[in-house]
């Protein structure tokens, strides 16, 4: 009995290649349909929502897949995660429609940025934040972020080579949140959460790359809208690592299940 599901899925990145198969790497995906061929006998292609580059992570990546299961959707997330390394666990699997596709039905996505400005190496969070030596001015960088909001063509935001149809995209958000801090000791933990209806190719590593920019004093906050303007990946600031990035939600205008 073939079914279509719709798959939650949670992982640290560090240790992948990425999300995408790629032969003879360790991958997302090509672990997820691993488990699944061990599982069901089949060969299953297991869609995610976007293909998250190596080192990124995710709290609740989408997959869509069809699936020949018998038996309750939670009873799948269970026997995917017995034959899943530690660092992917799939936290819900729920009946979907057919005809479901985790890219195609998306509507929107949230991803989160995560910074540590000043103080020492924290050996449980640097695998999850960039970490800044440097002064930043957190309201210049939120300045900045500010100019991001509303419908923009986002080219200059965009990785060489990625083309698309087209490179316009609304973000709907883009917040710089305090986490935690101690300014006596020159210390913060930052996140800067995007939200839009789609993105482009590392548009948020490159987003805040730029931002890093303009809070390091390198640029004035009004320097987004020009970036913005002249559609040049050039004029944009460097790509931060990907360490940071992790994808917070996907949003879809009907429920799957």
């Amino acid at each position: 009995m073939l079914r279509t599901f719709k798959l939650t899925i949670a992982y640290d990145g560090t240790d992948f290649a990425g999300w995408q198969v790629q032969p003879g790497r360790l991958t997302i995906q090509g672990c997820l349909q691993e488990a699944l061929r061990k599982l069901t006998g089949a060969q299953v292609s297991v869609v995610g929502s976007g293909r998250t580059d190596a080192g990124v992570h995710a709290l609740a990546q989408v997959a869509s897949c069809v699936v020949p299961w018998k038996a309750e959707a939670c009873r799948l997330a269970r026997a995917l995660n017995a034959n899943l390394p530690d660092t992917i666990v799939v936290s819900r699997a729920d009946d979907a429609p057919e005809g479901f596709h985790a890219i195609r039905d998306a509507i929107g996505k949230r991803y989160r940025y995560q910074l540590q400005i000043g103080g020492v190496r924290d050996p449980f969070e640097h695998r999850y934040r960039w970490r800044l030596h440097s002064d930043i001015d957190l309201e210049r960088l939120r300045l900045a972020a500010g100019r991001f909001l509303g419908q923009h063509d986002f080219k200059s935001f965009q990785a060489a080579g990625s083309d698309r149809k087209s490179t316009v995209r609304e973000v709907r958000a883009c917040d710089v949140i305090i986490q935690s801090s101690c300014p006596e000791e020159y210390f913060w933990r930052v996140a800067i959460e995007v939200e839009a209806d789609g993105f482009l190719y590392n548009m948020v590593r490159n987003m805040v790359g730029s931002l890093v920019e303009v809070g390091r004093g390198k640029q004035l906050p009004q320097w987004i809208d020009e970036v913005l303007m002249l559609r040049d990946r050039g004029a944009a600031g460097p790509t931060a690592p990907a360490m940071g990035l992790c994808l917070l939600r996907v949003d879809y205008g009907v429920p799957a299940a």
